[in-house]
């Protein structure tokens, strides 16, 4: 039986740990999985800036064949012992679908796997990251107006990017689909938004996808839960959708996290 993690980052990471990539891949073997994908923070698609304080959402250029070259190194060193994709989370930013297509055209031919994640809104001319800290959120909350229609602009640009025609190497696995849930304990949502999610599920399917199951909410004390939460992995399951747990692990040690939720549902 396959036991994949399909989303870890490396120490090419600008805002991980400098773990090397022998220390996660021990870890992973320690936990009884048969499969892992390295999924690094693409760069940022060409004219898009960073809009988070510290400039580190997402791995250089200059890193990409050295990337590419480890992978493939750690690749033959434990060739026996379990299977290892080279991958990448892809931004899916409005307004710069062109762009991103550009990249992955780029980029496509040396991806085992990948995932299409948004961490980035748009308003106006306006960028936000919506899980950069508490603070960014809170003044996404004064620019927005309220946590509801943060959720409602959130949600719409994930239903854009399972639409959006990214060419031939567009990822099929759509990542942390309630990202926008990160600091829900301090900024709660009173609202509806299981017609949003449901719509998301159906279109999933429909375009024949996989969900990112993430755990790494379960480890962030402002979530306390997994991205998505039990009942909307509940909702996947009878779509039939295909679910891939992701640890979304910035550093070894967060392996695992989040794994036995997926396994209650």
């Amino acid at each position: 039986m396959v036991k994949k993690d399909g989303h870890i980052h490396t120490l090419f990471c600008p805002h991980g740990s400098n773990d090397s990539f022998e220390k996660y891949i021990e870890k992973a073997l320690s936990l009884g999985f048969t499969e892992i994908t390295f999924t690094e923070h693409a760069p940022l698609p060409d004219g898009f800036t960073d809009t988070t304080p510290t400039k580190d959402s997402a791995m250089s250029w200059s890193k990409w064949d050295h990337y590419v070259e480890e992978i493939g190194r750690v690749k033959k060193l434990y060739k026996d012992k379990i299977q290892i994709n080279c991958g990448l989370e892809i931004d899916f930013i409005e307004g710069f679908e062109k762009e991103t297509t550009q990249m992955l055209n780029k980029v496509g031919t040396k991806l085992d796997d990948a995932i299409l994640s948004v961490h980035f809104l748009k308003l106006g001319e306006r960028y936000d990251c919506i899980d950069y800290s508490p603070q960014g959120f809170e003044e996404m909350i004064k620019v927005y107006g309220s946590v509801e229609k943060i959720y409602k602009k959130y949600y719409e640009t994930v239903q854009m990017s399972v639409e959006a025609d990214l060419g031939t190497f567009k990822p099929k696995r759509i990542g942390h689909i309630t990202l926008v849930h990160k600091f829900q304990n301090r900024f709660p949502f009173h609202g509806d938004e299981k017609t949003a999610l449901s719509h998301l599920l159906k279109t999933i399917k429909k375009e024949d996808y996989e969900l990112d199951y993430n755990g790494a909410g379960t480890a962030k004390p402002l979530c306390r839960e997994p991205y998505p939460p039990d009942w909307v992995i509940q909702e996947a399951r009878k779509l039939e959708i295909p679910l891939v747990y992701g640890s979304d692990a910035h550093q070894a040690k967060e392996l695992g996290q989040g794994y036995d939720r997926l396994l209650l549902n």
